[in-house]
């Protein structure tokens, strides 16, 4: 393992090594116990009123309980491949994919802060009793269909997907699995039923808006330099 981290990285595994993950790491540390608080209390908070999120878009998907799948995948998807960026020391990807991710996130939870919004669209009794219902089960039991705008599951897959298609460290045939992965999950939240075709395309507009800003404005380039320069100087 220490062999195949040092020939994929270019950099010794060392004590000064481990130290510049966890600076890397800091971040994700900070943020992912505010996120976790943050949303947990929203979901358990009782708001005076909802708006319902409904379009007719919602009545024509149908039910499917086999995207469950690439639904749940969604969890190591978007935190693997952080994490992957955040070993591979690509800084820049993995700073800009960082703040692309918590940037949105944040946005979401004021946003249901603010202007808490539920659905109605999931079925009162599933269609059929398989293990992939059972697993849908699972998640509507421990997720309310409250505070679902916009979806987070949605904006975080584009997110992965464009850090991929900027990273050097995935070939051709990487990009377009994780192309196929992302755009799965994506519809998932649909014919699960835990998102509105509202909340898909407020997503991706959100997602269009920060990649304009974090990837094509220089407000993290002085950043990521820095931190590059850091790093490139500890390893000279």
């Amino acid at each position: 393992m220490k062999n195949f981290f040092e020939e994929w990285t270019g950099r010794e595994w060392n004590k000064e090594t481990v130290r510049d993950l966890f600076k890397l790491a800091v971040p994700i540390l900070i943020y992912a116990p505010i996120y976790l608080y943050w949303f947990i209390y929203i979901e358990k908070h009782k708001f005076a009123h909802y708006a319902v999120i409904h379009t007719v878009i919602d009545d024509y998907i149908p039910f499917m309980e086999i995207f469950i799948i690439p639904y749940y995948t969604w969890f190591l998807y978007v935190s693997l491949s952080l994490l992957f960026l955040m070993f591979s020391f690509d800084i820049e990807d993995y700073y800009k994919n960082f703040f692309f991710l918590a940037t949105g996130m944040t946005v979401f939870l004021v946003i249901s802060t603010l202007f808490p919004n539920m659905h109605q669209l999931r079925p009162a009794v599933m269609p059929r009793d398989n293990i992939f219902t059972h697993m849908v089960q699972t998640i509507y039991n421990s997720d309310t269909p409250t505070n679902l705008w916009p979806s987070i599951h949605v904006y975080n897959s584009i997110g992965t997907m464009i850090a991929v298609h900027r990273s050097k460290r995935f070939n051709k045939t990487g990009v377009i699995i994780m192309d196929i992965i992302g755009v799965l999950i994506i519809v998932s939240t649909m014919f699960v039923k835990q998102h509105s075709f509202y909340d898909v395309i407020t997503a991706c507009i959100m997602a269009v808006i920060f990649y304009l800003l974090f990837y094509h404005t220089a407000l993290l380039e002085n950043f990521c330099t820095r931190q590059e320069e850091r790093v490139a100087v500890r390893y000279n």
